[in-house]
């Protein structure tokens, strides 16, 4: 199934190199692949890992271990941001 991942901030650094202009990578994964095996199999740092959503829904760290993703879902990532 396609589902499209998103890194933003210093996080685009964990895509391919033809995907960090736009922060978006669409690809093909397992169906019922979770939240969790995403961030496991781009080595994406647990600290950085701070902001969650799945098509716009917020998904708490407790339950990103088995969030299953659908076909077209779009996760996106924020690491933690500081600022005024």
């Amino acid at each position: 199934m396609r589902v499209t991942f998103k890194l933003y901030a210093m996080l685009s650094d964990y895509l391919p190199d033809e995907a960090r202009k736009t922060n978006s990578l669409t690809i093909d994964v397992p169906p019922s692949h979770t939240v969790g095996q995403m961030i496991d199999e781009f080595n994406l740092p647990p600290k950085l890992v701070h902001l969650v959503l799945v098509n716009g829904n917020f998904i708490p760290p407790a339950e990103r271990a088995g969030h299953a993703l659908a076909e077209d879902d779009v996760l996106a990532i924020w690491p933690p941001i500081a600022g005024g």
